[in-house]
């Protein structure tokens, strides 16, 4: 990147980061994209996981919020990246007779009519009404007295970190240039004009000057801290609401749908997640360390108290696999409560050669992007072509569905089970042949992890090899989900994975014993905080832990 000037340099490697960069190298413009940890280690790794319209912002009256998520979401289903988002029901149960049912239902309806309306919402099931006993056969755990009926309706749910991964490496495809572990330290100026980044390689040491035509902010709550970089706060200010979301194994609630509950502030999802079900979220305020926002022992209480206000069997501390806490990048406005905060984007050209994009929901990240190139394009004093990334499909969608279906071939041709090769085609999409090739070339890389045994070894290796892990923390946290899946967050399977990451990252024994004690300390520090009382002395304790691993 510091060969030649780039078109477009994007700072910030979370969804909208890696949006932009795949808008602007899809518009044939050279860029580069750095982020300073892993990629979706902030915010895009700790959301609901949910693709979703917002069915809540019709209720605040903001049609066009959800006419562009429900688009967005459509698209992601259909033809971005069918192998990494997918259908997911819920089930509204209703506490009031009469009134409830028909203003519900009238939402939901909307809620769909708005969906086909796009074009996009015909992969998804049409809303239905239930009565109080089919509502308790679909989903047996909750109390009977906890409805009077209930509603059900259909959104979508994606692996946000995969999928940031997965935005990298197609615009990385398609000529980007990319780089984790690359902090900005500071902005390069001629007067006025902002002309590129100096940025600090963290992995290996040195400091390289980026100079690029335009540069994009996309750094979602950092974006004040990034801004004062250049001596610009600009014409918004970017507040962080904490939420943090529960992990539970699937046998604890028995349901075979997923549930939306309303509680005094916002709503709560269970949301199904292969073996488990995530649980959350919370909306508070935070103004603490943004790296590592931290879940305490209130929270955590606050989530068990709303979602066993409706559960027959009632869900205890000791059901709690996994704790994530994550930070929404909120556009600041009049009110102080950050519920009410706006999910609307904007972008701003605060100085000449700098643009700053902000705010937003996951779901709309691509719509963020096209908007920030398009204001970055009024800076380049040349022609450039329009988006073009609804027709774009991420690594691994081409070919998913065909593969899909020859799906008992491929398990018969590899003698890896059926049920092991769907769950490689529903992480890596048609890139699950790469990971099938590396077991080829060692079978023992198709035998599970000992202590996670949803995952095969080889998607270790190939999470160093292909996906840009540079670290165990990234494999176990983000390339997997194992820090949040199993009881021990991964300490178990810390060892194993660092092995099997030493070949193809060049580690000695020295570093992958810093490896593990690097994890294994992230992992008390994470545990500890969540039996602090208070955000205070939660984020006092996460900060125990280093927050890089030494070299």
């Amino acid at each position: 990147m510091a060969e030649r000037e780039l078109d477009i340099l994007v700072v910030g490697g979370g969804v909208v980061g890696a949006g932009t960069a795949l808008d602007a190298v899809t518009r044939g413009l050279s860029t580069g994209i750095v982020e300073a940890r892993d990629w979706a280690s902030g915010t895009s790794s700790r959301s609901s996981k949910l693709i979703h319209g917002g069915l809540r912002y019709l209720e605040m009256l903001d049609f066009a919020l959800v006419r562009e998520a429900l688009k967005e979401r459509g698209l992601l289903l259909e033809r971005i990246a069918p192998h990494l988002v997918r259908p997911v029901p819920f089930l509204y149960p209703l506490q009031h007779k009469g009134w409830e049912r028909w203003y519900a239902g009238s939402g939901v309806a909307l809620y769909d009519g708005m969906s086909m309306a796009r074009g996009h919402g015909r992969g998804l099931p049409l809303h239905r009404h239930l009565s109080r006993r089919h509502a308790l056969r679909v989903a047996p755990c909750l109390k009977k007295d906890a409805l009077v009926g209930a509603l059900q309706y259909y959104d979508a749910q994606v692996d946000d970190a995969r999928f940031v991964a997965a935005l990298v490496r197609t615009a990385v495809s398609y000529g980007a240039k990319a780089a984790n572990r690359a902090r900005v330290t500071g902005f390069l100026r001629e007067g006025e004009r902002v002309v590129g980044a100096r940025v600090q390689d963290v992995e290996g040491g040195g400091e390289y000057e980026i100079r690029a035509k335009q540069v994009v902010n996309a750094t979602g709550v950092w974006t004040d801290d990034t801004q004062a970089m250049v001596g610009e706060r600009g014409q918004f200010h970017v507040r962080a609401s904490k939420g943090i979301h529960l992990v539970v194994p699937k046998d604890r609630i028995n349901s075979t749908t997923g549930l939306i509950l309303r509680t005094e502030k916002s709503v709560l999802f269970v949301i199904p997640w292969g073996r488990h079900w995530i649980v959350g979220t919370t909306d508070t305020d935070w103004d603490l360390d943004k790296a590592h926002p931290a879940a305490s022992s209130a929270d955590i209480d606050y989530l068990l108290e709303h979602v066993n206000s409706v559960l027959a069997v009632p869900l205890g501390r000791d059901d709690v696999e996994g704790v994530y806490a994550g930070l929404r990048p909120l556009l600041a406005g009049e009110s102080d409560a950050t519920s009410k905060l706006s999910r609307e984007h904007t972008v701003a050209h605060p100085a000449p050669g700098l643009v700053v994009v902000a705010g937003g929901k996951y779901t709309t990240y691509r719509v963020m992007a096209k908007d920030a190139v398009d204001e970055a394009v009024h800076g380049l004093d040349m022609r450039v072509a329009d988006c073009v990334t609804e027709d774009v499909p991420l690594y691994g969608a081409e070919g998913y569905r065909a593969l899909c279906n020859a799906r008992a071939r491929i398990a018969a041709d590899t003698g890896i089970h059926v049920v092991r090769v769907e769950h490689l085609l529903n992480r890596y999409g048609s890139a699950a042949q790469e990971v099938l090739a590396l077991i080829a070339e060692d079978p023992s890389l198709g035998a599970p992890l000992q202590f996670a045994d949803d995952y095969l070894r080889a998607e270790i290796v190939y999470a160093a090899s292909h996906e840009g892990a540079r670290h165990l923390d990234d494999a176990l946290t983000r390339r997997t989900r194992i820090s949040i899946e199993t009881f021990d967050r991964g300490t178990r399977s810390a060892r194993e994975a660092a092995e099997l990451m030493a070949p193809v990252l060049g580690w000695d024994a020295d570093q992958i014993e810093r490896e593990v004690e690097h994890y294994e300390k992230r992992v008390e520090a994470e545990r500890e905080s969540q039996r602090q009382p208070d955000d205070l002395t939660a984020d006092a304790a996460r900060l125990g832990a280093p927050d890089i691993v030494p070299l």
